[in-house]
């Protein structure tokens, strides 16, 4: 496999951003984005790390989880709009919950491992009104690309009790990104 001659962090880290560039020059759409991310992530065939003792594994290991989650999310959406297979859309629905609950916790081992340094996390705006002061953004400022999102309760609890969290509403750093339906 090519990551093994390359690097997986690199060959990981340089696929995200490849995509990155890809969406944000509109070359692809957010829903190709999502499946691109997974089937990279199916391709590579690496499990998430157990113990993240470096920021790579923390942030492969969100990524990994994330891509999970949207993906599953995504397919359940897709059922629920062509009203058919309730059962599908129950048992995909129920996938993505539980990666992006293993998604928050790859975040915390990440956060965790930083130390909460050098963060800051702010719920943001959305156009969405499910999302609506629900979805928070975490942002790494020293490192490309380090943007996390959540709703989690409990780790908005964990934020705030580590100062990282600032009261207010910002505009998103990928703002287009977020309030693309997909």
């Amino acid at each position: 496999m090519y990551y093994k001659s390359k690097g997986m962090f690199e060959t990981f880290f340089d696929n995200r951003s490849s995509l990155i560039v890809q969406y944000k020059n509109g070359d692809i759409s957010k829903k190709e984005f999502l499946e691109y991310n997974f089937d990279f992530v199916q391709e590579m065939n690496v499990k998430p790390f157990t113990r993240v003792d470096s920021y790579e594994k923390g942030m492969y290991n969100y990524q990994y989880y994330n891509v999970l989650a949207k993906y599953y999310t995504m397919l359940a959406k897709d059922i629920r709009r062509a009203r058919k297979h309730n059962k599908y859309y129950t048992y995909y629905k129920n996938m993505g919950n539980y990666y992006y609950n293993e998604k928050d916790k790859a975040t915390l081992q990440l956060l965790k491992y930083l130390k909460f340094q050098g963060m800051e996390a702010y719920f943001i705006q959305v156009e969405s009104r499910y999302l609506q002061d629900k979805l928070y953004e975490i942002v790494l400022l020293n490192y490309k690309e380090a943007i996390f999102h959540s709703k989690s309760y409990w780790l908005l609890q964990i934020l705030k009790e580590e100062g990282v969290f600032i009261e207010g509403m910002k505009t998103s750093l990928i703002d287009g990104y977020i309030n693309e339906r997909y």
